[in-house]
């Protein structure tokens, strides 16, 4: 991760300057900008450093980046039609979707994961439960999508012992910050506005997709390190 740390500043400075013209209406026109910035740094940043991952991991990771930034840009136009926002959910399921591939890689038995999966739909639940009175329509494709989504979670918990510990918090930190970014996006749509929603949904979704990147390409060092060991033992 150390290695990263200009590409890690450059991204926060982008995701300061997308929190700063999402926080002020005078700004909102930048977004148009800013936000698709950062999924497009994150994408070349991956592409570039990618290298010593396996072919199908690079695929499912760069394909699952260019769904979450045509979720972006697809959000970005929701109040001019609500065509937008499904656009923008169906992406975003893709990309979710794609990230279970990922982490199945590397993944143990589904039985490892019982009491956090035990939490997640608990948590599913209860927000379930403070949306289900206003998605009328929305109602099979937000089950849909929180089934997804739970999925993803489970499955980044399920690279423990797998991978790196280092590679794990990351993974799992993030796709838990996705969880969060998603919740709050649900809540403002469905339930009432959230103070400061943009911001909240834009930081926690910013960091997640971060994690996320930096944990899967430290999870392909991990794995070359692994892999020149046993060589040497040989």
């Amino acid at each position: 991760m150390f290695k990263h740390v200009k590409f890690v500043v450059f991204f926060l400075v982008l995701l300061t300057l997308e929190l700063i013209c999402s926080s002020f209406l005078a700004l909102n026109d930048f977004r148009y900008v800013t936000k698709p910035l950062l999924l497009t740094a994150l994408i070349v940043f991956f592409r570039s450093n990618a290298t010593h991952l396996n072919k199908s991991t690079v695929t499912l990771t760069f394909l699952a980046l260019v769904f979450s930034l045509l979720g972006d840009v697809f959000l970005l136009f929701q109040e001019h039609s609500h065509l937008f926002f499904i656009l923008g959910l169906l992406a975003f399921l893709i990309a979710h979707i794609l990230y279970v591939l990922v982490f199945s890689k590397t993944s143990t038995s589904l039985l490892n994961a019982r009491y956090v999966l035990i939490a997640l739909v608990a948590y599913a639940l209860l927000l379930f439960n403070l949306l289900k009175d206003n998605l009328n329509e929305m109602l099979i494709p937000v089950i849909a999508y929180m089934l997804v989504i739970l999925s993803m979670a489970t499955y980044a918990y399920l690279r423990k012992g797998q991978v790196s510990s280092q590679s794990f918090v990351l993974v799992f930190t993030g796709a838990l910050l996705f969880l969060i970014s998603d919740s709050i996006l649900a809540l403002n749509k469905f339930y009432k506005p959230m103070p400061l929603a943009n911001l909240s949904i834009m930081l926690t979704y910013g960091l997640a997709q971060l994690l996320i990147v930096l944990g899967i390409l430290q999870q392909g060092e991990h794995l070359n390190l692994n892999l020149n060991l046993n060589q040497n033992k040989k």
